[in-house]
């Protein structure tokens, strides 16, 4: 019998791989079910694309909140361009989500990686806008549905 995949940010999970060396354990009666089913498969884009924990903070700077694209958008700390870093991570967790057949994905919201409906705003104020991470626009790109945290109910919906 299949049983769906999910892949998962990481620091969902508990793994310290955030930007601050932290994580951002998401505790959700459905997460708990769903590892002990095995379906869920942790991963973390800025690790994969070869950025270090800890790591300066980043954001995505877009000339507009609507751009998503992954050729335009750009990633920065706030003394160095790390766009590569972000698409080697998004290439990764897609060749990933491929060779797994996932359809799903759980990802980290406001993460300039994993977010989904919103991100910072590329000037390290705080400020959050509408738009999606570089991992989430390209995962999109290839009909995998992303799902926020926030998100999950509509996530559980889908899921087979």
């Amino acid at each position: 019998m299949f049983m769906e995949k999910i892949l998962i940010s990481a620091c969902l999970l508990g793994a310290p791989v955030r930007y601050d060396g932290a994580s951002k354990p998401f505790d959700h009666p459905l997460i708990q079910k769903w590892k002990n089913q095995g379906r869920l498969v942790p991963f973390c884009p800025e690790v994969a694309g070869g950025l270090p924990t800890p790591r300066p903070p980043a954001e995505i700077f877009r000339a507009t909140a609507e751009d998503f694209s992954l050729s335009r958008a750009k990633v920065l700390t706030r003394k160095t361009e790390v766009t590569q870093a972000f698409v080697r991570g998004a290439r990764a967790a897609l060749d990933l989500a491929l060779a797994r057949e996932i359809q799903l994905a759980l990802l980290k919201e406001k993460s300039p990686s994993c977010g989904s409906s919103f991100v910072y705003d590329g000037s390290f104020s705080g400020r959050r806008v509408p738009g999606m991470g570089i991992t989430t626009a390209l995962l999109r790109e290839y009909k995998i549905h992303v799902f926020s945290e926030n998100q999950i109910e509509d996530l559980c919906f889908l899921l087979k």
